[in-house]
Order: C-alpha cells, then sequence, then structure tokens
C-alpha cells in the first residue's frame, strides 16, 4: 500500500463509514412493503446497498430503478419515511468515537462529505454526536455529488486546505474514485456496506478493517 505522507485533516463519508445508518433506511423500505401488504425484506438483503441510497433500497427492496415509471413516487415515498425516523436505530461504528477523539486530540481537523441531501445530514448529525465536525458537505451542498469531486474540493476550501494535504474514507467505491480525482489519499473502509463490489478491487491507498488501523498511518 502507499504511503498516505503527511495529512493535516481526515474526511469521512457518513453512511457505511462513520455511521451504521442501514437499519433506519431498510425500515424505511419495509415500511413501503408491509403498507403493500407485502413480508418485508430481509435486512441482510438491504443492507449492502445502504451507501447507494434510494436508487439502490429501492432496487434491493422492489426490484425497480430509476427508468421505471413509478420511481419517483417511490423515491418521495421512501424518503419521506426515512425522513420521519431518522435515528431510531442508528449509531456510530464500533471505534469511530474513539478514533475522532484521538484525531481531536492530536489537532487535526476533520469533517463528513456524503451524498446524503442536507435535508437528512443536518438533523442526523447532531443526533449521531457528530455536530463537532469541523465540515459538513451534503449531497447538494456543491453542484455535483460523488464520485464527482467537487464535494471533496469544497471541504478541503472550508479546511483552508489543499486537497493533498487531506485523506478521505469511505465504504463505496465513488468514494475511492471522488478522492482520487481530488488528488486525496483515498481510504476504503472495509467494516461498512461496501456495495457489490470487493473494497480490495477498488485500488485505494490504503484498505482499513477496523477504524482504530487509520491512526498509525496520521499521527
Amino acid at each position: 500500500m502507499k504511503s498516505l505522507g503527511t495529512i493535516r485533516a481526515v474526511l469521512f463519508d457518513l453512511d457505511g463509514t462513520l455511521a451504521d445508518t442501514a437499519p433506519d433506511l431498510a425500515a424505511a423500505v419495509n415500511l413501503m412493503r408491509t403498507q403493500r401488504k407485502l413480508e418485508p425484506a430481509p435486512y441482510a438483503q438491504l443492507r449492502p446497498h445502504a451507501s447507494a441510497g434510494a436508487r439502490g433500497l429501492l432496487g434491493a427492496g422492489f426490484g425497480v430503478t430509476p427508468h421505471d415509471a413509478e420511481f419517483d413516487a417511490m423515491r418521495i415515498e421512501f424518503l419521506n419515511n426515512y425522513e420521519a425516523a431518522i435515528c431510531q436505530h442508528s449509531s456510530l461504528f464500533d471505534g469511530i468515537a474513539e478514533l475522532l477523539q484521538t484525531i481531536i486530540a492530536h489537532g487535526i481537523p476533520w469533517g463528513i462529505v456524503t451524498n446524503k441531501a442536507a435535508r437528512f445530514t443536518q438533523p442526523l448529525v447532531p443526533l449521531l454526536g457528530l455536530q463537532h465536525a469541523s465540515c459538513v458537505i451534503s449531497g447538494d451542498t456543491t453542484a455535483h455529488s460523488k464520485p464527482h469531486p467537487e464535494p471533496l474540493l469544497e471541504a478541503a476550501r472550508q479546511l483552508q486546505l489543499a486537497p493533498q494535504d487531506c485523506c478521505y474514507l469511505g465504504d463505496d467505491l465513488r468514494d475511492i474514485q471522488a478522492a482520487q480525482a481530488a488528488g486525496m489519499r483515498s481510504i476504503a473502509a472495509a467494516w461498512g456496506y461496501c456495495g457489490q463490489t470487493e473494497p480490495e478491487q477498488w485500488q485505494a491507498d490504503l484498505l482499513l478493517y477496523e477504524p482504530s488501523e487509520l491512526l498509525k498511518f496520521i499521527i
């Protein structure tokens, strides 16, 4: 693996990297299923798609895609369900709170860059105890979302740092692609949802299996 060099800030994806939000996302899908007199989808079937948002979860839960006529209405219904119960069962992954405490203690700023819209990010971040982030970039903060580099570049601007002084952790291939396009060090979080591909295939600068492993590379 490549050396990370000097890291002056750490940026994180939210869903599947900092926080295990899949239980509430899956519940929003299964509420739709029960209202349609369908059996709830198995959690294990829905969880890997949590980082892909409505598109991934509706695909896993109903087999619909954005090309289907009913998708837009189902997406609105799903998002409304999620917003109404956004942090019932979500929590930080084991080791994340301790990791952030150590990063802060060493004077390293950290931030969040997520494709989740601000409508959800703004209430969720404080509910998870993450309100002390130095920046929070939501999916609609800029004109683009990951894998476009612009959200990461906006985070670097807000931190007043060069992109090459930052690293970005994420649990989806799009996160690694965004970091590489932004000129940041890319770190795959293998404890997350990881979608339909293996993180070993993503060509990230670093692959971590536990949050605490990051510390030996940045401190």
